[in-house]
């Protein structure tokens, strides 16, 4: 069983930034792949960033292009999601997830690639 603890939830204004962090249990084997996901009120959960851990490929929402940032520190068995020039409609509760089966880039953003999940944390961004 692998548990993932987030955090930085926060509330900023319109061009701001957060730093959400994702920190993984011990496990046997390492994820092969770790992933964002948000969702707003009313919406659908939708990919927002995906990091491959074993090279490090990242694959980003079109929204979120430029504005955020997934990376890693195996030691500290964490991901994180730098989170820059934010917009009212990047408000949302925000997961992380880690898979363990094999990973396929185009792909990233699709909720079965993953086999656990964050508790979540409420991003809040204001106009």
């Amino acid at each position: 069983q692998v548990q993932l603890v987030q955090s930085g939830a926060g509330s900023v204004q319109a061009g701001g930034s957060l730093r959400l962090s994702c920190a993984a249990s011990t496990y046997t084997y390492r994820p092969t792949h770790v992933g964002w996901f948000r969702q707003a009120p009313g919406k659908e959960r939708e990919g927002v960033a995906a990091i491959y851990t074993g090279g490090g490929s990242t694959y980003y929402a079109d929204s979120v292009k430029g504005r955020f940032t997934i990376s890693q520190d195996n030691v500290k068995n964490t991901v994180y999601l730098q989170m820059n020039s934010l917009k009212p409609e990047d408000t949302a509760m925000y997961y992380c997830a880690a898979g363990f089966i094999p990973f396929f880039g185009s792909n990233w953003y699709r909720s079965g690639m993953y086999n656990y999940w964050g508790q979540g944390t409420q991003v809040t961004v204001s106009s």
